[in-house]
């Protein structure tokens, strides 16, 4: 199942569009050491199919570690919007709280990651 989404930044300065893999099957949360601050559940999508539709000069980028994930954010607001992921760098996941449509209640569903212990730090 794929659908089209929209997710923005809290001040909507940001605005992307992105095919959603799997639906809400994709939603997970990792423990790395960004994620424990930042604390998103996130659903896939493909690098591919990301669309900034609005904003793109406005999107920071703040890499660390292995410098393979991209993790991108408003910077205006400072809300991480997406990332590109390390574990697959052809994936991307996307904040759910920044899905338009989505109740960010349901993050509480997602599993978990272990993104400290990560296969690609070994």
């Amino acid at each position: 199942m794929t659908d089209r989404s929209v997710a923005t930044c809290h001040c909507e300065a940001v605005r992307i569009s992105f095919e959603m893999v799997d639906g809400l099957d994709s939603l997970r949360r990792c423990d790395c050491s960004i994620c424990r601050r930042k604390y998103p559940a996130a659903v896939s999508g493909r690098v591919a199919d990301v669309q900034v539709e609005k904003g793109e000069g406005n999107l920071g980028c703040y890499q660390f570690g292995t410098m393979t994930a991209k993790h991108y954010f408003c910077k205006t607001c400072g809300i991480h919007v997406y990332h590109q992921r390390r574990s697959n760098p052809s994936e991307i996941g996307v904040n759910v709280a920044c899905v338009a449509g989505l109740d960010p209640r349901i993050a509480g569903t997602a599993s978990w990651v272990d993104g400290v212990v990560h296969p690609n730090d070994i």
